[in-house]
């Protein structure tokens, strides 16, 4: 009876034995066409990861950011690799993608506003519209020198030397002017003169002391012209260039030097109010 069990046993075990032989030998060419798709996508990784590399090295791309890029490449075409290896083995991958899809869901929308920073951060290091250094401006009148520019926030400093940290997803969506990037600017503002002045006198004197004054530039010519005729005054628009070195203490000091070639070729000021002489006659009587 026991032998009798024995040989049932066996026999079981062995019926096991082949089947788990039959289905290994017929999971190998699996296997081997696996591990080549595994080997194979390694070295197309690497390819593409060298490639993405020197584009950014081409390109200059800060060193934090290209790394942090690589790096997310990198982790991507890992993960898509070994869920192809995986998929190819026979494993179910619908319900881990479903799983990771509901997860970076929930974190996206958890983490709205430092994604949408996060974004601006990219693009503003990947197209540079403006650098470390420069003086920047943007549509909400934000303004100041850039110290820092992170993933996140950019940080300037305003005239004042108040630290500015302004949010990069704002900023890479917002209009920006970066004065630093151009080599001249323009000054210009309005000055009321006399109707009883002569304006093509007054506008040779104003042009006179501008030629003595090397930081005016004379190509752009500077310009001066009649831009309006008021009530109580000619108003006349002056323009003028000056190198981007220049520029700061000749906008501060523009006016008066117009002011000055003015007074001192005794043209009327407008804005004096006129001085009115009242004479009164009185009869006394005896």
């Amino acid at each position: 009876m026991d032998s009798q069990k024995i040989q049932e046993d066996l026999g079981r075990m062995e019926q096991s034995i082949e089947l788990i032989i039959s289905k290994f030998i017929a999971f190998v060419p699996t296997l081997l066409l696996s591990l080549m798709l595994f080997f194979i996508g390694l070295f197309l990784i690497r390819i593409a990861l060298k490639i993405i590399k020197n584009r950014f090295e081409a390109r200059n791309i800060s060193l934090s950011v290209r790394s942090f890029v690589i790096s997310v490449i990198r982790f991507i075409l890992y993960a898509l690799l070994i869920l192809m290896v995986a998929n190819n083995l026979g494993v179910q991958t619908t319900a881990i993608l479903g799983a990771l899809s509901g997860l970076i869901l929930a974190i996206g929308l958890a983490l709205q506003g430092s994604l949408s920073n996060f974004a601006g951060g990219i693009l503003i290091l990947l197209f540079r519209p403006f650098e470390v250094g420069d003086y920047i401006e943007n549509n909400s009148g934000t303004e100041g020198t850039v110290e820092k520019i992170d993933l996140l926030y950019t940080t300037l400093t305003n005239s004042q030397g108040i630290k500015i940290f302004s949010p990069n997803g704002a900023l890479a969506n917002s209009v920006i002017s970066n004065f630093t990037k151009v080599t001249t600017r323009r000054i210009e503002f309005q000055l009321g003169i006399s109707y009883s002045d002569n304006i093509k006198e007054v506008k040779e004197a104003i042009e006179k002391r501008f030629a003595q004054d090397n930081r005016i530039l004379q190509q752009p010519k500077p310009d001066v012209f009649v831009k309006e005729l008021a009530s109580n005054s000619v108003i006349l628009t002056i323009r003028v260039w000056a190198t981007k070195a220049d520029f700061g203490t000749l906008n501060f000091e523009l006016q008066d030097i117009v002011k000055s070639a003015v007074y001192d070729n005794g043209f009327t000021n407008p804005f004096v109010a006129p001085i009115r002489v009242i004479n009164e006659n009185r009869e006394e009587s005896e």
